[in-house]
């Protein structure tokens, strides 16, 4: 299966710069994964297209403001980095920008709270770096530190908020599971006063993210591994919907790579945490979920793979196609599509 299959032409002044100002106001495009049927809709009226007993499973992570622009001390070169991974004793894995100008012993400032060392050098520019810092980490970070938003978005996000969802609880991700950005407290009131149960999981979105797909075939392409768990009662819940017959119906494409690696590993959904470089495209068959709340993705992405392995390929580029003609906005900022 070729790469270029999953390419679609998309205008440029469609990528979606800044958040609308209100969530749920985004609009909705709905496609029938068995027949391909279209219909077009506010976000606001999701719970329309949701039943009594149906289940929606959300992404609690919490976005860490991760990107920090610092000035070398020996040459007062410009540095950026980007946190990736904590590992302990104030240590981070992390991505460097220009990754050449910095050695084991550089030291980066980003102000008087704040130095970060280079004690490790690893591949593809990353490298381990020891914080040295006034007060708490997090608060330092939150304060210095700015949302690590895609390449492809280009303007200045005013409020850091709008890159968390409102349901946002445990920091550790790069990236917002951006389907979830279009909730509400209100719309997930409304939902769950018609019966509607909503339950969490947790899945750190990483790096691997915003990387595309450069294999010219999909199998040799390596898929990023990210940490996710799920609680006792999220499972107890999603276990009673299936043996009900009730749907699942996931929240983004972390919720869907969670729930569908729980389920292949154990045959049912159980207590656990891992990690997972599940990669899911044409051809799997799903075992969790019956439906996917998800944003618009990037031409040849692994993302749009995964929406066409649960629609089908051709309803999927033919819904794309329909939303480009329609003028939907695209990607972390843009518009949402329901498959159901």
């Amino acid at each position: 299966m070729k790469t270029e299959e999953f390419d679609y032409e998309l205008p440029e002044h469609l990528i979606a710069q800044s958040p609308i100002k209100k969530r749920d106001s985004s609009r909705l495009l709905v496609l029938d994964k068995k027949k391909g049927n279209i219909e077009h809709d506010k976000f606001n009226n999701i719970i329309d297209y949701l039943d009594e007993n149906d289940v929606l499973v959300l992404n609690d992570t919490r976005v860490l403001p991760a990107r920090l622009i610092g000035m070398k001390e020996d040459t007062n070169a410009v540095i950026e980095l980007l946190l990736l991974n904590d590992k302990n004793d104030n240590c981070w894995e992390c991505l460097v920008k220009p990754a050449k100008r910095v050695k084991i012993g550089t030291i980066i400032s980003f102000g008087n709270r704040l130095k970060a060392e280079c004690i490790k050098e690893l591949e593809d520019g990353m490298k381990i770096f020891k914080f040295i810092y006034d007060g708490i980490f997090l608060e330092v970070l939150d304060e210095l530190g700015e949302m690590p938003l895609p390449p492809y978005i280009t303007e200045k996000l005013v409020d850091k908020d709008r890159y968390q969802t409102v349901y946002a609880n445990k920091i550790g991700s790069v990236a917002a599971p951006t389907a979830g950005l279009h909730f509400t407290e209100e719309l997930l009131k409304k939902i769950k006063e018609k019966g509607i149960k909503v339950c969490f999981i947790t899945l750190h979105v990483g790096i691997g993210t915003f990387r595309p797909v450069n294999a010219e075939n999909i199998y040799e392409h390596k898929m990023h591994s990210e940490y996710y768990e799920m609680s006792e009662y999220t499972a107890k819940i999603l276990n009673e919907t299936k043996k009900s017959n009730n749907k699942i119906i996931s929240v983004g494409t972390t919720s869907t790579r969670t729930l569908e690696t729980i389920m292949d590993k154990y045959n049912e959904f159980k207590e656990c945490n891992g990690w997972t470089d599940i990669f899911i495209y044409p051809g799997y068959k799903y075992k969790a979920i019956d439906g996917l709340i998800t944003n618009f993705h990037l031409p040849k992405s692994t993302l749009i793979m995964l929406v066409s392995a649960l629609a089908g390929k051709e309803n999927v580029l033919n819904a794309y196609k329909e939303a480009v003609k329609q003028e939907y906005r695209f990607f972390s900022f843009g518009d949402s599509m329901l498959i159901k």
